[in-house]
């Protein structure tokens, strides 16, 4: 894995070297503690949904993945970084889906399908690649522009839920702000480094990691499984 070129895309990062970016890294413990807090209220509900409980997996992947990448920074593990994290979004859309209209697997689809084609529309209007060259930094706003379709589904996710006064519009306005700070702080990354040294990569971790919390308790909370 070692034997990749190495990708230096963020400011904590000045050479090749498992261990140039510790902040990058260890700050991706962020998605586990998430991902067991959220994990630890679902069994104590019991009789935990098998989909939920993948959710919630997933979100612990998308910390083991970054930490993954920010260790070895090399095109494999920058697979391993964004995988875990488009799975998660797709399932945990998909979910609430199918949560919000009472377990309904063909209306699930069709608002799923719908939902797909209007995010796909938005990367590819406003992103490249997802994976980036080893010998080129992202050009606008440090690569974020392709976390837009994620921010825009939150966003209107998050005024949906307030207009029906739905239980779990706390969380997800919440974790709209989260995201949305965290993204500043991935954007700005590389413009304040020579004053920071460090960057601000970590905070993106750290921000999302909250985010992440938030949704998965959101989902097991106010969006439990209907029995039958």
């Amino acid at each position: 894995m070692n034997m990749l070129p190495y990708i230096d895309l963020y400011c904590e990062r000045t050479a090749p070297g498992l261990w140039n970016e510790p902040l990058n890294a260890f700050s991706n413990v962020a998605f586990l503690i998430a991902a067991f807090l959220a994990l630890r209220i679902a069994l104590r509900r019991g009789q935990p949904d098998p989909l939920e409980i993948g959710v919630i997996t997933l979100g612990g992947t998308i910390g083991v993945g970054s930490f993954l990448f920010h260790i070895f920074a090399n095109s494999a593990t920058e697979l391993a970084d964004v995988i875990p994290i488009w799975s998660f979004v797709a399932l945990y859309v998909l979910l609430i889906i199918y949560r919000s209209t009472d377990q309904n697997l063909s209306r699930t689809l069709r608002i799923g399908g719908i939902s797909a084609f209007i995010s796909g529309a938005v990367v590819w209007f406003t992103s490249n690649d997802i994976t980036t060259n080893a010998t080129t930094r992202p050009d606008i706003l440090n690569g974020s522009l392709q976390y837009a379709p994620a921010l825009i589904a939150l966003v209107i996710f998050a005024a949906l839920t307030t207009l029906r006064k739905h239980p779990a519009r706390n969380y997800i306005v919440l974790a709209a702000v989260l995201f949305f700070a965290s993204l500043i702080f991935r954007s700005i990354d590389l413009a304040l480094c020579e004053t920071t040294r460090i960057g601000t990569h970590f905070m993106w971790h750290l921000l999302n990691g909250a985010m992440v919390a938030v949704l998965l308790q959101a989902l097991v909370l106010k969006f439990p499984p209907q029995r039958t």
